[in-house]
């Protein structure tokens, strides 16, 4: 027992309290003699119940401690106001407290919610023991109510902090990966153990690391922006196909990623080839860090994916504009000096040549329109493409009416080949579309010994404006 004047009771630095369970332990005993089995079911439909049992409670004695807590000036002033400091947040706690003594317990631990008088919010350890010698009846239990507010502050300001960086995560417009790269961290480290100093060699000589390095790979956590940008309904659908999202391509972007890491830079950037499930592409710029704390084992590491599809599109149709011909697919005058120039260096020979040009396509345009005369062109580059497919040929639009078919290592039967195939394909576009019937001025040459390619090319324009000029004389004779 514990005397109401004991000095360690009231000089405790933890509030105490001293009280009489016994008028709760009647109403215990009453309701299991109503044949009442699970308490807890019971309180939670009897809610009016809970607060008359705890209204049975006698409070006979408190610390200087427990005053304090609850701003009470004195006993009397903290029994007057127990509404206040006991208020429905109580009622769960409570439950809790008479089935764990409707189940035997005479010393129990809980956390609960109490109030000052000024109403300021506590959040409460509070210890139960019913004191030795007093098990019979309950007159005689012991509780303290220990503030522990700051520390219960400091775990919802933690559950805030992850919630809001799981929200972060989840909902950021970027892929997001995080994965567990401590097994390769593992083996580069095995690797410098026993000498390795030129990781780049080592690669070239051993690129099956590179995959047993995809293999130690551990996916922890994907978020919704990644299921969007590859296609899939769920996290384990994308988990159990990431060997189709990361394709052959990725085997180069990996080994710059491990050179990267070798020379210490654990946040890189690279940019790299992705497949949605569906099969199309995802141009990505992969973002890698790993993450503070853990720079000695790499096991927690992020992987953001941004999508530069869009941007690659539109760069690779820059890039195509550059050098071809929009109205007719073939390649442009600019590619065509290119080539030009770099079959000269090359001093790449046999190199045959063909120069085209419409007859009559100002008259077209004249009399039916610039759209049929844009058909006429479209048409010369559907009959070039298919006469060069499948060759090392290429084909390009030079000027308004003017096309170049350049033929590197064609001699002169191969060319001779060439113009039988332009001719049988002439004679079925013309067929097809007998309304206007495309007519050509061809010339053609093959390169002699030592000759530059650039006399080439004039020979064959030379033979073709002879044609022309046949042309024109047979149409206008005098």
């Amino acid at each position: 027992m514990i005397p109401n004047d004991n000095p360690i009771f009231h000089m405790s630095p933890i509030p105490l309290w001293l009280e009489d369970f016994s008028e709760v332990k009647k109403q215990l005993d009453c309701w299991r003699g109503q044949g009442v089995q699970d308490l807890r079911q019971h309180l939670r439909d009897n809610s009016a119940e809970v607060l008359e049992c705890a209204r049975k409670i006698k409070i006979i004695q408190v610390n200087r401690r427990t005053l304090e807590l609850y701003e009470a000036n004195h006993f009397e002033h903290l029994c007057e106001n127990l509404g206040r400091i006991f208020q429905q947040d109580m009622l769960l706690t409570h439950i809790d407290e008479l089935a764990q003594l409707w189940e035997g317990k005479t010393h129990f631990i809980n956390t609960a919610v109490n109030y000052t008088i000024a109403g300021k919010r506590l959040d409460i350890q509070l210890r139960c023991t019913i004191l030795p010698e007093y098990e019979h009846d309950w007159s005689q239990v012991l509780i303290s109510t220990e503030n522990i507010t700051p520390y219960q502050n400091a775990r919802r300001l933690a559950e805030k902090n992850r919630q809001l960086a799981e929200a972060r995560f989840n909902f950021s417009p970027t892929s997001l990966w995080v994965e567990d790269f401590s097994s390769i961290k593992a083996r580069l480290d095995q690797l410098r153990a026993i000498g390795i100093d030129d990781f780049s060699t080592f690669l070239d000589v051993h690129p099956d690391f590179i995959q047993q390095c995809i293999k130690d790979i551990v996916i922890t956590d994907v978020n919704q922006a990644t299921l969007n940008l590859f296609g899939a309904p769920d996290k384990d659908t994308l988990l159990k196909n990431t060997h189709r999202i990361f394709s052959n391509e990725m085997t180069q972007t990996f080994r710059n990623q491990l050179i990267d890491l070798w020379k210490g830079k654990i946040h890189h950037q690279h940019e790299a080839v992705n497949y949605a499930l569906d099969g199309s592409i995802r141009h990505v710029l992969l973002q890698f860090t790993v993450f503070p704390g853990y720079e000695d084992t790499w096991s927690t590491v992020q992987v953001a994916l941004v999508d530069i599809t869009a941007r690659k599109k539109a760069e690779n149709y820059l890039e195509y504009l550059g050098k071809h011909d929009v109205l007719t697919k073939l390649f442009n005058r600019t590619f065509y000096t290119e080539e030009v120039n770099r079959l000269e260096r090359n001093l790449q020979r046999p190199v045959s040549c063909i120069f085209i040009d419409l007859n009559g396509l100002k008259e077209i345009n004249d009399h039916f329109g610039h759209d049929a005369g844009d058909e006429q062109l479209r048409r010369m580059g559907n009959v070039l493409t298919q006469l060069i497919q499948n060759t090392q040929y290429t084909a390009s639009r030079i000027g308004g009416d003017e096309f170049v078919v350049l033929l590197p290592n064609a001699d002169e039967a191969s060319l001779h080949s060439s113009l039988q195939s332009l001719r049988e394909l002439m004679i079925i576009d013309n067929q097809y579309h007998s309304i206007h019937p495309i007519s050509l001025s061809v010339g053609h040459a093959s390169s002699r010994p030592n000759e530059r390619i650039e006399d080439t090319l004039r020979r064959a324009d030379k033979h073709m404006y002879m044609q022309k000029k046949q042309y024109y004389a047979r149409l206008n004779p005098q």
